[in-house]
């Protein structure tokens, strides 16, 4: 029985070295995996220390011993488009097989929720799926983790486009590939690895971070583990709770808290709509009731009384003087029906119990969608709201992607690094409009980190942000967008990058345009002029829209000069109005303007500005009606010619 024991061990033990014996390579690679062409194709991975591994393919062979660390890489020499071939790594006791490997251009697709957007989420995106027969297009998912050191690897494969696999393509990356395949006829191979809400410093190494003035404390805020992160969660979140009301409720007080005659006088206020992490509860993912008091005057009709309450995230259950009269789960604009009786004149109270699972939380909507209404009835219900917490979940102690800096970088960009590339298209900046001037460094920053770890100034191709009404920020009261658009802009003075205009797609209402084709499009005309030296041979091939040259005064007007106007400037109205126009003199004060279109020139004059200065075009949260192009099809670039201090310069990464 000793004998057969100590047997049982001794095999054990083999099979334990041999595991550690195999040779392995990160998930990077993989069968049906597209390579870069045309560039020198890094292949890595781990083995036993001083163990002899050999790489075969498309007729190379390259042979390599792994380093005392275990780890290994060869080279392969640059190759043409073409394929299907195989990859063989051998070691010492096992081979690795990918088949189906093609050769072509290989992009990152990064960013936040509007890059991540899947096909099958996208307009005519159900159409696009039953004809998406692409086999040579191919698609490398990274899953969403946070890490606060660099990873090695991650979780994900590599999948062939097809009817079946399409829904779960980032909808910018296969229209940006299907159109880059049109244009070059090569495999295209995109590697999706994004996370919506995120902000550019997870996407930062933490090298990069200590490079900057601004950014080295929050690098060096970095915890050690994520058990002290989960330690000191937990800690902050039962002294904010204590800070903001002492305890949690028992479960039959929080039942007493969407009656009319509840007591809340101890309760706080919060702006809603908005996000609770920015509003008071930062990192919060639980359970928070929110009351609005309203009164009515005497003599109003108070029957077909609609509640509206915007999106909410995640859920909702809305109760008007203690009866619930809706709830809802996800995202979407929440309409209520009030029933008839239930609102008196005088005082009465909506009451909002909203549990959020993580991420941002709270009334998510338009201020302008928060109301009471009826025939004779229209009470707004933006502003001050009161609010308490009924439960923290545990995800509140865990960190999110922005928790901390470098976290995506580590997790999910360190573990590619460095797989060939041609380039990058990014989709992002939604969550750093609030912090837009600290983008113009935050942003270039980030760029240059991505290149530094590959090795060379890939290209780097972005999305402006597109119209959306985050605010009704504008020229008067400022607007954070518009800030953002511009740190954007400023961009392009590195090189070998290009930037996608989109203002004349986007949505008033949804921060998620469903219109994916045109921005992958418009994507993948920049790449033709920045990577392939296909457009803009001449000006007038232009892949890109007007942008702002020069302003000219001239008495009570103000002459624009555009650039990449191609065949020429168009307005986009029937009518021939030119919209997007304002102009300011000396006192900073903003008018609309009338603009007129001559040539490739803008003139603008307004009668209340007598000697202007400053030409702004674009300049709000929502400028979908702005309306001059170049007669490829562009939009103009949203700008401004004056330097006044904006609203957003103060704002720090880290601050609420």
């Amino acid at each position: 029985m000793k004998r057969l024991t100590w047997g049982v061990v001794f095999i054990y033990l083999l099979a334990i070295q041999s595991a550690f014996a195999e040779v392995r390579l990160p998930n990077v690679f993989g069968s049906h995996m597209v390579l870069q062409r045309r560039k020198a194709v890094p292949v890595w991975g781990w083995a036993d220390a001083g163990e002899k591994v050999s790489v075969t393919f498309n007729s190379q062979t390259k042979i390599v011993k792994a380093g005392k660390d275990g780890k290994w890489r060869v080279t392969l020499d640059p190759m043409e488009a073409g394929g299907p071939y195989q990859m063989l790594v051998k070691g010492k006791t096992n081979t690795v097989t990918f088949d189906d490997v093609l050769m072509g251009e290989v992009w990152v697709c990064s960013g936040q929720s509007n890059m991540e957007w899947p096909l099958i989420a996208a307009s005519n995106g159900k159409e696009e799926i039953k004809t998406a027969n692409y086999p040579t297009i191919r698609q490398l998912l990274v899953k969403k983790e946070v890490s606060l050191t660099p990873n090695d690897n991650f979780e994900g494969s590599w999948t062939v486009c097809s009817p079946l696999t399409a829904p779960a393509f980032t909808a910018v990356g296969y229209f940006f590939a299907k159109q880059l395949q049109q244009e070059l006829n090569v495999p295209i191979g995109l590697i999706n690895t994004s996370w919506g809400g995120t902000h550019s410093e997870t996407w930062t190494s933490r090298e990069a971070m200590n490079s900057s003035d601004e950014l080295r404390s929050v690098a060096n805020k970095l915890p050690a583990s994520i058990d002290e992160v989960i330690r000191s969660g937990k800690e902050r979140s039962e002294e904010l709770v204590k800070t903001q009301q002492g305890n949690l409720p028992t479960a039959a007080e929080e039942q007493t808290w969407a009656a009319a005659d509840a007591n809340d006088s101890q309760w706080k206020s919060m702006n809603m709509p908005g996000d609770w992490e920015w509003g008071g509860l930062p990192t919060v993912d639980g359970v928070v009731w929110f009351r609005k008091e309203i009164m009515i005057p005497e003599g109003k009709k108070l029957q077909k009384i609609t509640l509206r309450i915007g999106s909410v995230d995640d859920k909702d259950s809305t109760f008007v003087n203690g009866q619930l009269i809706g709830s809802k789960k996800g995202g979407g604009a929440r309409e209520y029906a009030v029933p008839d009786g239930l609102l008196k004149p005088g005082r009465n109270v909506v009451a909002i119990r909203v549990t959020d699972t993580g991420g941002a939380g709270g009334l998510m909507g338009r201020p302008d969608q928060l109301s009471l209404s009826g025939d004779d009835v229209d009470v707004p219900l933006s502003g001050p709201w009161k609010y308490r917490l009924a439960n923290v979940f545990a995800s509140s102690y865990k960190p999110g992607p922005n928790t901390y800096g470098t976290q995506l970088f580590n997790a999910m960009l360190n573990p590619l690094i460095p797989y060939a590339i041609e380039g990058a298209i990014w989709y992002q900046g939604e969550s750093n409009a609030g912090r837009a001037y600290q983008y113009r460094k935050t942003f270039p920053l980030m760029i240059q980190d991505w290149r530094q770890h590959w090795g060379y100034d890939f290209p780097f191709l972005f999305v402006q942000l597109a119209s959306f009404n985050a605010a009704n920020g504008d020229s008067r009261k400022g607007s954070t967008w518009a800030e953002l658009r511009e740190a954007q802009t400023m961009t392009l003075q590195l090189p070998n990058t290009g930037m996608a205009v989109t203002s004349d797609i986007g949505e008033r209402s949804d921060i998620h345009p469903k219109n994916k084709l045109d921005v992958g499009r418009r994507l993948a005309a920049e790449a033709m002029r920045v990577v392939y030296q296909k457009t803009e041979a001449s000006a007038n091939e232009p892949s890109r829209g007007p942008q702002f040259e020069k302003l000219t005064i001239d008495g009570n007007k103000a002459i624009v000069t555009f650039r990449n106007a191609g065949r020429g400037l168009v307005i986009n109205d029937k009518y021939g109005y030119l919209k997007g126009f304002e102009v300011a003199g000396a006192d900073q004060k903003f008018y609309y303007a009338k603009a007129d279109l001559q040539g490739n020139t803008v003139t603008v004059h307004s009668d209340s500005v007598a000697a202007p200065v400053a030409v702004r075009f674009g300049w709000a949260d929502d400028n979908i009606d702005d309306n001059l192009y170049n007669q490829e099809g562009f939009p103009a670039i949203p700008f401004r010619t004056d330097t006044w201090k904006g609203i957003t310069e103060a704002a720090k990464f880290g601050e609420r």
